[in-house]
């Protein structure tokens, strides 16, 4: 039953699975949406532009069934005004025109957004096949085309009906009206018909639309075990990703070795800690932990500390609390500024006399570090048990 549920496509696709459709070229689309807003923009765009048409259109015949004499002895006069009247009326026709292919542009946005995919143009040998066509004609997606066909032609013909019917005495009178009326008439009749007829595919449309997201929802949905594998192949093997976190601890740590030659002072615990502090007056709001480790990289920070002459200096509670309560890169803590101007103003002394001589300065003794600070302090370790014992409450 397990394994039936895995391979049971009840899982809603991934964004992942969602991409390499799109690459694919396999978006949702409503053929009813895009046919619906298309044929009500050319029934709105006529009903605005049409007066400006007919005359286009009247004077474009006017026109052609007037030949003078010189035109029809002459060719090249006769194609320039015949082209000179396409012109005419193709800057007739250009705003509805331009309007139409508008909207067709922007129909795809309301479903499935623009998508344009190389891979949807390479040749599928396998759309070749007569049997795989013959599945699709008897298959539940041509079954719903055919149904939706159906509605529609069910739908246009009740509306048709019902628009006609109510204008059948205006039909009846056309006849006994003068030409100019009477096609200004028919104009109207016949836009209006067209508009209503229209607009009821709309409701075609609007259930159309949610099929078909649905139906591309439930096309790209997963199985338990196809998400799983694609957890794995985004998370990757674990032994790699336990490799590449090694591998940027690693990075990280010589960046950090590299920082140490440029500190003004390392403070070490002797042994366990060192932490090494840089502060730079005018350029740096306070002194900044530009590398710290403990125990074999507390030895590697005070080898290379010696090594390019960068002052040492030991104290363990303030080399406790810089390790604790301070990262790479953070500045001191506030509560710690006392004692590491302490140490800045010993070490700021040692460098003049290296430069000039004179009397080596002594090294501070016990610095003012709080209590709270140090870890090993009884008060600190007292304090976070009532605290570690706050939160198990």
């Amino acid at each position: 039953m397990a394994e039936e549920s895995d391979l049971e496509k009840t899982e809603p696709a991934s964004q992942r699975r969602i991409d390499q459709a799109r690459e694919e070229g396999d978006v949702p689309r409503s053929r009813e949406l895009a046919t619906c807003m298309i044929l009500m923009t050319a029934g709105v765009g006529i009903w605005f532009l049409g007066d400006g048409l007919a005359r286009a259109l009247s004077r474009t015949l006017a026109t052609g069934l007037t030949l003078e004499r010189e035109h029809a002895f002459d060719p090249n006069l006769l194609l320039m005004r015949l082209g000179s009247q396409v012109w005419d009326l193709l800057i007739a026709f250009l705003p509805l025109a331009g309007l139409l292919v508008l909207v067709a542009l922007a129909s795809p946005l309301l479903i499935g957004g623009w998508l344009f995919s190389t891979k949807a143009l390479m040749p599928n040998f396998g759309r070749m096949n007569p049997l795989s066509g013959l599945g699709n004609m008897v298959s539940k997606r041509a079954a719903v085309e055919l149904f939706k066909a159906i509605a529609k032609t069910i739908v246009v013909g009740i509306v048709a009906w019902i628009v006609v019917s109510q204008k059948i005495d205006a039909v009846l009178a056309l006849s006994v009206e003068p030409l100019k009326t009477g096609s200004a008439h028919l104009s109207d009749l016949l836009l209006t018909s067209f508009i209503a007829i229209a607009a009821a595919l709309a409701f075609i449309a609007l259930i159309d639309a949610p099929y078909q997201m649905w139906q591309y929802a439930n096309k790209l949905k997963m199985t338990r075990e196809e998400v799983r594998q694609e957890s794995k192949e985004s998370d990757g093997n674990p032994e790699i990703k336990a490799k590449i976190r090694q591998t940027q601890r690693e990075m990280a740590r010589r960046r950090m070795m590299s920082e140490v030659p440029t500190a003004d002072v390392v403070v070490t615990n002797p042994t366990h800690y060192a932490v090494a502090l840089k502060y730079s007056d005018g350029k740096m709001r306070a002194p900044t932990v530009v590398a710290k480790g403990a125990d074999a990289v507390a030895a590697k920070i005070r080898e290379l500390a010696a090594e390019h002459h960068v002052p040492m200096l030991e104290s363990p509670p303030l080399a406790r609390a810089l390790y604790t309560h301070a990262d790479i890169g953070d500045e001191i803590p506030e509560t710690l500024y006392t004692a590491v101007a302490e140490v800045l103003a010993y070490v700021f002394q040692l460098k003049a006399y290296r430069a000039h001589g004179g009397v080596h300065p002594d090294a501070p003794g016990a610095l003012d570090v709080p209590p709270q600070m140090d870890p090993l302090n009884p008060a600190a370790q007292a304090a976070k048990a009532a605290k570690r014992e706050g939160g198990l409450q």
